[in-house]
C-alpha cells in the first residue's frame, strides 16, 4: 500500500510538473514571438463608425506596408482589431481583452475623446502606451485633478484648447469679426472646450460673445434655435460640433437664409458633410484641420496615392492622423530598439521631427504634438486652403 501511494504521489507531482512546464513554455513562447502585438481599438460601429474606419483603414494601410518590406526590429506587427461600438464602455471593455487577453505592447486609437479616455484608464493601469489620433480634449493626456501628465497616453492631433484659439483668433483677425454666437453640444467634452477657448481668444482680441445655444447630439431639427439665432445678427457662429449634426444645422441654417460665417473645429471633417448637408449649404463655411489633401508635399500626396488604391476614397482628416499615429509608434518602437512596453514609452515621449503626413512632429512635455495647423474653406462642399499656421 505504501508503495502505490508513493508512486501515486510521484505520478501526481509529474503532472503538476509538466503542467507547469507547460504553462511557462506557453508565456515564454508569447514574449518571444516573430510578431508584435499592436491594438487598433476603434469606432467601427455606432454614431461616429465614420471617423473610426478611416482610421482602422489608415492604420492597417500603414502597418500592412511596413510588414510588407521586412516589419520593424525582424518582427512583423500583428494588428489586433477591436470595435468599441463608439462607446466608452465598450473601449474600456476591448481595451482590457486587449492588454489582458492578446498581450498588446500599445494601442492605437479610439478616435473620439471620450473613448480614448475611457480605453486610457486600462492603459495606464497596465502600463502600455497608447496613442489617439484625434482625441483632442486637453484631459486625455494630462490629469485635471493633479495636473500631472498621463505617462503612457499620447495624441497625434493638437488639442481642443490650441484649435478654439486658432479659430478665435481666425474670426476676428481674418474674418475681422466683431460679435459671434457660440452653439454648441450640451453633452460633448469636445464642444464645450473648444468653446470655451474659442469665446477666451475672440474676447481678447476685441470680440464678443453675444449667446450661447445648445443642442444635443442626434437631433433632427434645429429650426427653433436657429430662429433665434437669426434674429441675434451675429457677425459669424461657432458650432464646434461632430459632422452628423453640424451638416444638419448648415444645411437648416442656409434654408431659413442664414448667410454668415459658419465656423467649426476638426469635427466638421468628413466626407459624409457634403453628403448629409449638400453643396449649397457648404459656402462661407470655416473649420480648423489637421491637413488638406491639396498639400504638394510629397508625403502627403504619397499617402493619398495609397489610401485611394487601398480603399477607392480619399482620406480625411482622421485618417491622415491615424496614419501618422501609426508612424508615430513604429518610429518608437525603432527609437527604443525593443518591444518592451516601457521603452516605447520612453521613446514615444522623446519623439522628435518625425514627418508624417499632417506635418512634422515633436511631442512635448504633456504628449501633445507640436506641427501646423490648417483652416479650410468649403466652396460648394469642396475644401480650399484658407490658411496655414505654422506650429507654436
Amino acid at each position: 500500500m505504501r508503495k502505490m501511494l508513493k508512486k501515486l504521489s510521484l505520478l501526481l507531482i509529474g503532472v503538476m510538473l509538466i503542467s507547469l512546464f507547460s504553462g511557462c513554455t506557453k508565456n515564454t513562447s508569447a514574449t518571444s514571438s516573430s510578431k508584435i502585438n499592436v491594438g487598433a481599438l476603434f469606432e467601427l460601429t455606432g454614431q461616429v463608425a465614420s471617423y473610426g474606419t478611416s482610421e482602422y483603414n489608415a492604420v492597417k494601410l500603414y502597418i500592412d506596408n511596413i510588414n510588407k518590406n521586412g516589419g520593424v526590429l525582424g518582427k512583423q506587427i500583428n494588428l489586433i482589431k477591436a470595435d468599441n461600438k463608439s462607446a466608452s464602455d465598450e473601449s474600456i471593455n476591448q481595451a482590457t481583452k486587449l492588454t489582458v487577453e492578446d498581450n498588446v505592447v500599445a494601442i492605437l486609437g479610439p478616435a473620439t475623446t471620450g473613448n480614448t479616455k475611457a480605453a486610457s484608464s486600462v492603459a495606464l493601469s497596465k502600463n502600455i502606451p497608447l496613442i489617439t489620433p484625434s482625441g483632442t480634449s486637453f484631459d486625455v493626456t494630462v490629469d485635471p485633478n493633479t495636473n500631472k501628465v498621463k505617462s503612457e497616453i499620447f495624441r497625434a492631433c493638437y488639442t481642443d484648447p490650441y484649435q478654439g484659439k486658432v479659430m478665435g483668433e481666425f474670426a476676428a483677425k481674418d474674418l475681422n469679426a466683431k460679435t459671434a454666437v457660440i452653439y454648441i453640444d450640451n453633452k460633448s467634452d469636445y464642444s464645450k472646450g473648444l468653446a470655451k477657448s474659442f469665446k477666451e481668444q475672440f474676447e481678447k482680441l476685441g470680440g464678443k460673445v453675444i449667446d450661447q445655444e445648445a443642442y444635443v447630439a442626434g437631433d433632427q431639427d434645429f429650426k427653433s434655435t436657429l430662429t433665434k439665432i437669426k434674429g441675434i445678427n451675429a457677425d459669424v457662429i461657432f458650432i464646434p460640433g461632430y459632422y452628423q449634426d453640424t451638416a444638419k444645422i448648415a444645411k437648416q441654417a442656409r434654408e431659413m437664409g442664414i448667410e454668415v460665417p459658419l465656423l467649426g473645429g476638426d469635427g466638421w471633417d468628413s466626407p459624409d458633410l457634403l453628403k448629409i448637408a449638400g453643396a449649397s449649404a457648404l459656402n462661407n463655411v470655416y473649420y480648423s484641420n489637421h491637413f488638406i489633401s491639396t498639400d504638394p508635399d510629397p508625403i502627403v500626396q504619397d499617402f493619398i496615392k495609397k489610401y485611394k488604391d487601398a480603399y477607392g476614397t480619399e482620406p480625411d482628416a482622421f485618417a491622415a492622423l491615424a496614419y501618422d499615429s501609426a508612424g508615430m509608434l513604429v518610429q518608437a518602437i525603432k527609437d527604443a530598439n525593443s518591444t518592451d512596453p516601457a521603452k516605447i514609452t520612453d521613446a514615444l515621449a522623446n519623439l522628435k521631427n518625425f514627418k508624417g503626413v499632417t506635418g512634422t512632429i515633436s511631442i512635448d512635455a504633456q504628449h501633445n504634438p507640436i506641427k501646423q495647423t490648417v483652416i479650410i474653406e468649403l466652396k460648394d462642399g469642396k475644401q480650399t486652403l484658407k490658411k496655414k499656421i505654422s506650429a507654436e
